[in-house]
């Protein structure tokens, strides 16, 4: 199944699937569906950034998407991403998150990002937890009763994975450290 860059075109799909995370699980904690519109100004967003989206289709049909933003604000943490990964109701279970976690690790690397960081809703997902652990990641902690959504408390589960040499060495930049 390919697996490519995200385009404008393929946003529609990508709402439909993130419209149906929203309304229905916990992996967001959105608590209501932001639209194409909008989905098409965060997509954009990202990708003139410089951080990978991808999608995955089959004939013509997004099956999932993944993609990686800022892990936080701050320029110190501009070597650290955090992912994004969602699966179409029909096609969960059949690899799709799996493939799209490995290409967006791959892209990640390639783009010289040194840790990744997930930031999973819900510690009962016991998917997207077994996902990233098979994909690398170690438990960092769970931040307990975080989010708010179905009438009850949700926990928010940290997992992180080194990337390309991760922590082994610095990255040759310029020092973009305070020294006034």
């Amino acid at each position: 199944m390919p697996i490519r860059p995200a385009t404008p075109a393929d946003i529609p799909a990508i709402a439909a699937i993130y419209d149906e995370a929203v309304r229905t699980g916990t992996a967001s904690f959105e608590l209501a569906p932001p639209g194409v519109s909008e989905m098409t100004r965060r997509h954009a967003a990202l990708v003139e950034a410089g951080f990978p989206y991808l999608v995955m289709d089959e004939g013509g049909v997004v099956l999932g998407y993944a993609y990686v933003g800022a892990f936080r604000p701050r320029i110190a943490y501009r070597h650290t991403v955090e992912n994004s990964i969602y699966v179409a109701p029909a096609a969960q279970g059949r690899g799709v998150g799996r493939a799209l976690l490995e290409a967006l690790i791959a892209a990640c690397e390639a783009a010289g990002f040194r840790q990744m960081v997930a930031v999973i809703g819900d510690s009962a997902n016991a998917g997207s937890i077994g996902l990233h652990r098979a994909c690398g990641f170690a438990d960092i902690g769970i931040l307990p009763a975080t989010g708010l959504k179905f009438g009850r408390w949700i926990d928010t589960v940290l997992m992180q994975r080194p990337l390309g040499p991760g922590s082994d060495t610095v990255p040759e930049e310029a020092d973009l450290s305070f020294s006034g």
